[in-house]
């Protein structure tokens, strides 16, 4: 790839400039439009977090624009806590980079201000600020800051407070969560286990811009969601991925918890360019915590990219080079060419590692997980669908994910009958 930017004789250039002009190859691309709001199609989430989807017509593009011209329509999100929700008819101001591009998770434009509205204070509560020094930051009350109903717990000795055992399902994609949490549920008439939901920031930032997560509290089956680091609007929120998991265990009373980004993978086709990369971390605060660190693998059968075939590059990598801390490796049974290679690759991920605790290959099979993941999806009003492919066109993707919640669920039975 050939870099642009600034050269010899320019600001920043040659070595003086420690870059070599990568800072301006590499800026930000920030597109605005305003708009007028044609109509609102839903919303999802609890009043004062609600997340809405909106119709809106591009009324001015700046000079020299060449897409999304006015006249043109498109869809777009506006979360309460930072603008409110708009009204048919007025104006707004439009972020509209990733719809431009056609990314995955550009299929909106974010309502960034309404003009003519100026949205009440909030309620003073809270000091923790969250994606800090952005023009929409937001400060939030956090599980952990001073003056809060649970700053003393957190504040214990830092060997006085730990996850006390507590299973923790690791996952790369958010689409993983209804499949791991449907492995994880209990037969019809016996005690659900709880559940908390720890939500990092390698994806969306906003909770409420998953419909997944506010479908799974509707349906009851989260005992709380936690927002760690950067990503806010959780029931929760926490500094760090470690506070949180401790928050998940002691606050909500969780049995146990899943981890993982919101919706918006990044990846780059580099072996360390993609966000799921934090699994890893995320691994080792789990067993720091003296938590159970169990790993779900991104699985898929259908993938169009030889690098997800089998088991992701990104799982390899997440749990086989950042993960220093062992986890439950959690392999399907699968039939056919599709589950040897993947039972070949998890024994590679399993191996002795220099530097670096064993993992521990955890074998599940698979009989009786496609009836639960239809069941999930009629109880919950989901479907699942990972890369825009639903169960059927990638079932191992979520037969993985729900053998790691079934793996969970033998954990929680075996503690119940030991006591």
């Amino acid at each position: 790839m050939m870099l642009l930017g600034a050269g010899p004789g320019r600001p920043g250039g040659g070595p003086a400039g420690g870059h070599g002009g990568i800072g301006n190859r590499y800026g930000s691309s920030m597109m605005w439009r305003d708009g007028e709001v044609l109509a609102l199609r839903r919303d999802w989430g609890p009043a004062g977090r609600r997340c809405a989807e909106l119709d809106a017509r591009v009324v001015v593009a700046p000079a020299g624009a060449t897409t999304l011209m006015a006249g043109e329509e498109l869809r777009a999100v506006a979360y309460e806590a930072i603008t409110g929700i708009p009204s048919v008819g007025e104006g707004v101001r439009l972020e509209v980079s990733a719809l431009d591009r056609v990314l995955g998770t550009g299929g909106h434009a974010m309502v960034c201000a309404r003009p003519d509205v100026l949205p009440a204070d909030p309620p003073r509560e809270g000091h923790l600020v969250k994606a800090r020094y952005m023009p929409d930051q937001v400060m939030v009350a956090g599980v952990d800051e001073q003056g809060t109903d649970h700053h003393g717990l957190l504040a214990r000795p830092i060997d006085d407070l730990d996850l006390g055992g507590m299973p923790a399902v690791v996952a790369d994609l958010h689409s993983s969560l209804l499949a791991v949490l449907a492995g994880m549920r209990a037969r019809e008439g016996e005690q659900q286990p709880r559940v908390a939901y720890v939500m990092t920031d390698g994806g969306a930032l906003p909770l409420a811009y998953s419909r997944l997560v506010a479908a799974l509290s509707r349906a009851g089956w989260l005992a709380g969601t936690v927002t760690a680091g950067q990503a806010w609007g959780g029931d929760i929120e926490a500094v760090s991925i470690h506070n949180a998991l401790l928050a998940a265990r002691h606050v909500l009373r969780a049995d146990a918890a899943v981890v993982t980004q919101g919706p918006g993978n990044l990846g780059t086709e580099t072996p360390w360019g993609f966000s799921g990369v934090a699994c890893g971390d995320a691994v080792n605060a789990i067993a720091t915590l003296g938590g159970r660190p169990v790993a779900c693998l991104r699985v898929s059968q259908a993938d169009a990219r030889p690098r997800h075939l089998g088991i992701s590059h990104h799982s390899m990598t997440a749990y086989g080079r950042v993960a220093l801390a062992g986890a439950d490796v959690v392999v399907p049974i699968l039939e056919g060419a599709l589950g040897v290679q993947v039972r070949r690759e998890a024994e590679v991920l399993c191996e002795p590692r220099p530097g670096a605790a064993q993992h521990r290959l955890v074998e599940v099979p698979a009989d009786g997980l496609m009836e639960l993941l239809r069941a999930a999806e009629a109880e919950t009003g989901v479907r699942l669908s990972t890369m825009r492919r639903g169960l059927d066109e990638d079932t191992a993707a979520f037969i993985a994910a729900a053998a790691a919640g079934r793996h969970v669920r033998r954990i929680l039975d075996a503690e119940a009958v030991h006591g």
